[in-house]
């Protein structure tokens, strides 16, 4: 293949500003901010699971309680109505008088035991009331460490993008200017190099392998003319010759 020296030379603007554009994708791909969110996501679900587990919790017992000290009431009036049969007189059988009696002692105590389960349910709530407010403020704690995250990465990520844009097009003018089977022949291997296409002859070295070329490799390269497109004998790519070659 012949091309220009010039716009062999050019070839390498285009290299540069490729390499610049898988720099900046590598930084949007591992912008710390990434691995933050994904952490305070976690954080955040976990706290919310333990959120709905503690206000379910709360509600059952808000649940249990009122139906405990419904039972309460109900032995509260019953126990009302024996006494004041008691009281009125109008048991006088020393038989009745007994039972009732005995049916007022039995709902003091049916009382005093359900009002013991309406205070232990009680308890129970206030600590889950306790648990549901301290787990509350924690996800809105990380809720606003999350937006602040989500915040800086969007941030970063529009700077990124923005050069990514300069960038790209600057690419493109540059790559206009270049000889379209070369061009094609760069992209070509790029793609299959790992993204260098092209790489400068510096010091009698491939600047894409890193490799020294043979004696005999550099002696082919110092005889071909100027406008030959020459390649790496070890990793095949595109050498482009300056003032600096050492040849």
């Amino acid at each position: 293949m012949k091309a220009e020296s010039a716009d062999q030379i050019r070839l390498l603007d285009v290299q540069a500003l490729d390499v610049r554009l898988q720099q900046l994708a590598h930084k949007r791909r591992s912008l710390p901010e990434h691995a933050e969110i994904e952490s305070l996501t976690k954080d955040l679900t976990q706290l919310r699971d333990l959120l709905v587990a503690a206000q379910t919790e709360e509600s059952d017992c808000a649940r249990e309680q009122t139906k405990a000290e419904q039972d309460v009431d109900q032995v509260r009036q019953r126990a009302t109505r024996d006494q004041q049969r008691l009281d009125s007189g109008a048991v006088t059988s020393p038989k009745d008088l007994e039972n009732l009696q005995r049916e007022i002692a039995s709902l003091a105590k049916r009382q005093g035991d359900l009002e013991d389960v309406v205070l232990e349910v009680m308890e129970r709530r206030e600590s889950a009331q306790e648990r549901v407010a301290e787990l509350t403020e924690r996800v809105g704690s990380v809720q606003g460490k999350l937006d602040d995250a989500a915040e800086r990465r969007d941030t970063a990520v529009g700077e990124l993008d923005a050069e990514v844009t300069s960038v790209t097009k600057e690419r493109e003018v540059i790559a206009a200017s270049v000889p379209a089977d070369l061009l094609k022949l760069y992209d070509k291997l790029r793609e299959q190099q790992g993204g260098v296409g092209a790489a400068k002859l510096y010091q009698r070295s491939c600047q894409g392998c890193r490799q020294e070329l043979a004696i005999t490799e550099l002696s082919e390269i110092r005889s071909a003319a100027p406008d030959t497109v020459v390649r790496c004998e070890n990793c095949r790519r595109i050498l482009v010759r300056t003032a600096d070659s050492g040849l």
